[in-house]
């Protein structure tokens, strides 16, 4: 148990390093991510560039940082967007029931026969680049998995013996859903939250590997994956740093969700009894 919560500790500690230095990147990079320095082109780590630089000489570790505030924020508002999207979704698929739980079902079966990726290609080349068409894409290829856990939750917790109690106690269904059923959806969801963040986030990285993120001179660390990918025998560095960020912030915000998530059911069957 112990070892259990110093890696959650560490993680939570790694985390909000990351953030806050990605929040804090015009402060703290040591040079303008966009700073082009032919004369040390493809350098590497050393005193002056303590990642190397890129094909164009720009600083490795300036762009990932100022990459960090794209890939991150993209990947949490999708991950936000899509939680509360899906759950609304299933929960009110499971409470209306009939032709629109039918209609709801059907159409997430088909979302998740779909292969994501493909569809939010097909989203982003119709709308364009840039922040909003691909958070929309995000968006409508990832609530699908919010949607059939919250509806299963819903439909669970609805047959319950406190839902029944409330509904025969002339509770407003508002009341039954804010007090009894999202309480209870809380932890499930936090937890497939944050394995859903982790993939949102290397979504957004593929997405920007093909082009298809954010426009040159901006960065993020799928752009740079695809910019260093034909000089990685010279310089590996530029590959690994953003690869190595993708990996860690997954990680941690993972390992710190499943935390939370445990404590969240546990503290909900406690409620429960004590109800």
């Amino acid at each position: 148990m112990r070892k259990r919560i110093t890696i959650d500790r560490a993680a939570l500690a790694v985390l909000t390093l990351a953030v806050l230095a990605v929040a804090a990147a015009p402060l703290v990079m040591p040079y303008a991510p966009d700073a082009q320095n032919l004369a040390v082109r493809l350098a590497p780590p050393g005193p002056e560039h303590w990642l190397g630089t890129d094909h164009l000489g720009r600083d490795t570790l300036s762009r990932v940082l100022d990459g960090g505030r794209f890939s991150m924020s993209m990947a949490a508002a999708a991950t936000v967007f899509t939680a509360v999207l899906g759950t609304v979704i299933g929960v009110a698929s499971a409470r209306r029931r009939g032709w629109l739980d039918e209609f709801l079902t059907r159409t997430n079966d088909v979302l998740l026969a779909l292969p994501e990726m493909v569809v939010a290609l097909f989203i982003v080349a119709a709308m364009g680049t840039g922040f909003w068409p691909l958070l929309a894409a995000l968006t409508v290829t990832g609530w699908t998995p919010f949607a059939r856990l919250a509806r299963t939750l819903a439909y669970d917790v609805s047959a319950r013996g406190f839902v029944e109690a409330a509904r025969v106690l002339g509770c407003p269904p508002s009341f039954i859903v804010f007090r009894h059923l999202l309480p209870h959806l809380a932890a499930p969801l936090l937890g497939q939250a944050t394995l859903r963040f982790g993939q949102l986030l290397i979504s957004v990285g593929a997405l920007s590997y093909l082009g298809l993120g954010v426009q040159p001179p901006q960065s993020d660390w799928g752009s740079m994956l695809a910019a260093a990918q034909p000089y990685a025998e010279r310089a590996p560095m530029g590959i690994i740093a953003p690869g190595l960020a993708i990996f860690i912030v997954a990680l941690c915000v993972t390992l710190i969700g499943q935390r939370a998530a445990k404590k969240a059911a546990v503290t909900a069957a406690r409620e429960e009894a004590h109800a």
